[in-house]
């Protein structure tokens, strides 16, 4: 399996447990539940997920020409569970398409989409910093989804 195989496998699997994460919670309202210092809850993360990837992933490696919304990603409340999953969904098309046609030397070319990389990062870097924060995010949505419902 190429390099850029295994990443569009690990991003695929992950966003598939992040949409597991938001089925599994009880009701519509779950997700937008927020507890003591907890400032985002697990909808708010999946949005930004989504969002995230969509834009990083989608647009800038794949040129999908996908424009993010970062403050509706943090500011967006009450959305269905359905929703969520929607979003999950076309964040789930929108890697499975940049990185399917990805060479293993396009890993290689430097990063030159913006985000928290230092200078003369490359592209497989920038994924691999995107799957740690795919999986980081996804932890913590499964915490807040066990979170007793009176906080």
């Amino acid at each position: 399996m190429s390099r850029a195989a295994e990443f569009r496998a690990v991003f695929l699997r992950d966003l598939d447990r992040l949409a597991d994460e938001v089925r599994a919670y009880p009701d519509d309202a779950a997700p937008w539940r927020t507890a003591g210092a907890i400032a985002n809850s697990g909808g708010t993360l999946a949005l930004h997920l989504a969002g995230n990837l969509q834009h990083f992933v989608g647009a800038v490696v794949g040129g999908s020409g996908y424009v993010r919304d970062r403050e509706r990603e943090f500011a967006a409340r009450g959305l269905s569970r359905e929703a969520l999953l929607d979003e999950i969904a076309a964040a789930r098309r929108a890697v499975d398409d940049a990185l399917s046609g990805l060479s293993d030397q396009a890993l290689d070319a430097p990063w030159t989409g913006g985000g928290p990389l230092p200078a003369g990062s490359s592209v497989g870097h920038m994924l691999l910093h995107l799957s740690g924060h795919l999986m980081y995010h996804t932890g913590q949505v499964n915490y807040h989804r066990r979170l007793p419902a009176d906080g």
